[in-house]
């Protein structure tokens, strides 16, 4: 009995390990995604940016 208690023990850790990891590497995926997402936020303000200045160009060049 004790040989099948202690398989049972094994197996019960190596779930509880597996979900362990799987928790933990969930969690860093979802702040690689967070990061990944502020960047790319970013990013497309930059381009806002850079399309607004773009367009203002020919009225100011016109201006002059």
């Amino acid at each position: 009995m004790s040989t099948l208690s202690t398989v049972s023990e094994r197996k019960s850790q190596a779930t509880l390990v597996s979900d362990l990891n799987k928790s933990f590497y969930q969690a860093d995926q979802q702040a690689k995604f967070k990061n990944l997402q502020a960047e790319i936020d970013s990013l497309l303000e930059q381009l806002q940016n850079l399309k607004e200045q773009k367009l203002a160009e020919p009225e100011s060049e016109a201006e002059i």
